[in-house]
């Protein structure tokens, strides 16, 4: 894999500060989107379709994803996206949604919204989440592609107009990736073409908030023991200091890896010193 060049980097940065997205175009290969579409595959024969206007009566969603396949873990902690992520929100930060969006010929655009609106607490505000929008299809501006407002992570009680002529749709070829805070204003575009656009949408949120998806429920424990350990960090096996997460007052890891206090002692020894403090 191509090391990213440190100036890149920081007009990534950049771009997320000042516009609250980045695009960053062709960043896996044919090979690594073939074995993602593989993966999916199975789950979009004629199932989970959407079941109300925001999911979209046309639109394919497949959730928890990395209960269904190695290949969506290595996708979820892609490095490109966790330089990113590590910039933005705190060490220890967790996986907050892993869906696929196959969006059907016909399909209607959303309506606009922020994807951290779940936390009610008030605009203007740091973003308490992050999201990342992959495409395995071309998006186009006729088949769906995100639409996003710029610099709409700054505003407060704002809300956009169903037409609002500052959207942008989010065009990148297929392997190319959008990430973007989780207080952008933003929506799945309309498909008015007679073929589907498919994108996988990774979303991320500080370790001291809620996940959307309940992921160590979602990953049955047998499948999230041989994910690799960044990515059951990431699923919540983790302990965000001085002692958040711990299950029966021991690291979260011991449930899926009962040698895990062997495995990383410097860790391990050091929530146990923190669990074992007179409280």
């Amino acid at each position: 894999m191509a090391t990213t060049a440190p100036e890149t980097l920081q007009a990534e940065l950049d771009a997320l500060t000042n516009d609250g997205f980045v695009v960053i175009e062709r960043v896996l290969g044919a090979g690594e989107m073939d074995r993602l579409r593989t993966a999916l595959e199975p789950h979009l024969q004629g199932k989970h379709f959407g079941r109300n206007k925001f999911e979209g009566f046309k639109t394919q969603r497949v959730y928890a994803l990395c209960a269904k396949d190695p290949a969506f873990g290595d996708l979820v902690s892609h490095p490109r996206v966790l330089r990113l992520l590590d910039h933005f929100l705190e060490p220890n930060y967790l996986l907050s949604a892993a869906l696929a969006i196959h969006l059907g010929p016909g399909g209607k655009r959303q309506e606009f919204h922020y994807d951290d609106g779940s936390y009610r607490i008030p605009r203007p505000r740091p973003a308490i989440g992050m999201s990342t929008m992959w495409a395995l299809d071309d998006f186009t501006g006729e088949n769906g592609a995100t639409e996003l407002i710029p610099g709409s992570h700054r505003w407060g009680a704002e809300r956009p107009a169903p037409d609002d002529p500052r959207a942008r749709k989010i065009v990148m070829p297929a392997g190319s990736l959008c990430v973007f805070l989780g207080t952008v204003w933003h929506r799945g575009g309309e498909n008015t073409t007679d073929r589907p656009r498919l994108g996988i949408t990774p979303q991320y949120c500080q370790p001291w908030a809620r996940q959307l998806e309940n992921m160590t429920l979602a990953v049955p424990q047998e499948i999230a023991a041989r994910l690799p350990r960044r990515v059951q960090e990431l699923l919540g096996y983790s302990i965000h200091p001085p002692l958040m997460g711990y299950v029966n007052g021991m690291h979260p890891a011991r449930l899926i890896d009962p040698d895990y206090h062997k495995r990383d002692r410097v860790e391990a020894r050091r929530a146990t010193e923190i669990l074992d403090r007179p409280r």
